[in-house]
């Protein structure tokens, strides 16, 4: 990833709680600062998703759900692109949800894309492990 340098002023408060956020882990004052500023942007972008440590370091979820956006994301290209069939394989979450969930990928699917083919969540995969997303038999 391409970084830059950027002076910027940071209020004596904020540095505090980017402090206490890194104590326990081994990273840096300037790393943890853009990871969250990064994180920052894309929620301010895309309302409705949030990011939260997990088993395998940060990622983007659904707000007020533990579901992380690739997931929803690899069953919604497993079934063709069909925002009815989502919304009825994921009837509990709500419009907002399910379109801060589709914006997401409209703006980082690269990001997305990357995390669907780490965890091989192929078509096939993805409906053996969401029966619920399969299509109705005619």
């Amino acid at each position: 990833m391409k970084t830059s340098v950027k002076s910027v002023r940071v209020d004596d408060g904020t540095v505090r709680d980017i402090e206490r956020l890194r104590r326990g882990r081994h990273a840096t004052f300037s790393f943890l600062a853009s990871e969250l500023l990064a994180e920052a942007a894309k929620m301010r972008r895309c309302p409705g998703v949030v990011f939260a440590d997990g088993p395998y370091g940060r990622r983007a979820r659904v707000e007020g759900t533990g579901i992380e956006v690739w997931e929803v994301l690899a069953a919604w290209l497993a079934m063709g692109k069909d925002e009815k069939r989502l919304k009825k394989a994921y009837a509990w979450l709500s419009d907002r949800q399910l379109l801060a969930v589709l914006g997401y990928y409209r703006a980082y699917p690269k990001e997305i894309d990357e995390l669907i083919e780490a965890n091989g969540a192929d078509e096939g995969t993805v409906m053996e492990r969401l029966p619920f997303a399969r299509r109705s038999p005619r």
